[in-house]
């Protein structure tokens, strides 16, 4: 989820995640695309200049400037391509949560990136013609930027009737509303794991008769029976490097 900012905000809403980690992460993650479009600018210097006569254009039919960021078909409005990005979003997020929900049919460990990877290439082919997908509002916005300041000018933010917004808010909108749609249509309705339900998860366990520990992270996520002193020992004892968690 860390690849799109857009996950974080509606990911945040729903799990405890510290809410002053969001402009850091926002922020790591816009200089990366920063430097990503710089580094596809010097791999393509030549031929952009080839193909652009020497002119950097953000519309017409040389314009080279969509390499880098999104930018609106010549029909499309606003409104609409807000929808688009809404929608595409959405869809992406309702994805990608069906994928890493273990309690659905999971797919073979290990492959989830890939296949939320076949997830964002078979959006980018279905509905990529409008205004193509920006999906993630850094991902756009650092590019822009790039652009900006590599000599396409302040065309890059006004073009297409001030679209550079479009896809930094409604990806966030879109990624809210996909996250709602599978936590009321899905998630809500998983029925309760008999073993969870049986055996609780304590907060706390006694090892031994002096000592306690708060439960680490990787007994809540693989619990699947009731932990006894005794055993969480021995499991600690094989695996030293899961203490620190």
């Amino acid at each position: 989820l860390s690849l799109s900012f857009s996950l974080f905000l509606p990911v945040s809403v729903s799990v405890s995640f510290p809410w002053w980690k969001l402009p850091v992460y926002f922020l790591i993650q816009l200089l990366g695309a920063f430097l990503g479009a710089g580094t596809v600018y010097l791999l393509y210097y030549d031929a952009i200049y080839s193909y652009s006569n020497g002119t950097l254009r953000v519309t017409g039919p040389r314009e080279t400037a969509s390499i880098f960021a999104t930018y609106p078909a010549p029909y499309l409005s606003i409104p609409n391509g807000f929808f688009d990005q809404v929608l595409g979003t959405g869809i992406l997020v309702i994805g990608i949560l069906a994928i890493i929900d273990a309690r659905n049919k999971r797919i073979p460990p290990g492959l989830d990136p890939l296949a939320v990877g076949l997830l964002v290439f078979a959006l980018s082919v279905a509905m990529g013609a409008n205004c193509s997908c920006a999906i993630n509002p850094a991902r756009d916005l650092g590019p822009r930027l790039f652009t900006y300041v590599a000599g396409w000018g302040p065309q890059v933010f006004s073009a297409g009737h001030c679209w550079w917004w479009v896809p930094i808010a409604a990806p966030m909108l879109g990624a809210t509303v996909g996250t709602a749609v599978y936590q009321f249509g899905v998630e809500f309705h998983h029925p309760a794991d008999p073993k969870e339900s049986e055996n609780p998860i304590p907060e706390k366990l006694e090892l031994g008769r002096e000592k306690e520990m708060d439960l680490p992270v990787y007994v809540v996520n693989t619990y699947a029976e009731k932990w006894t002193g005794t055993g969480l020992e021995s499991h600690l004892a094989a695996h030293p490097q899961n203490e620190k968690l």
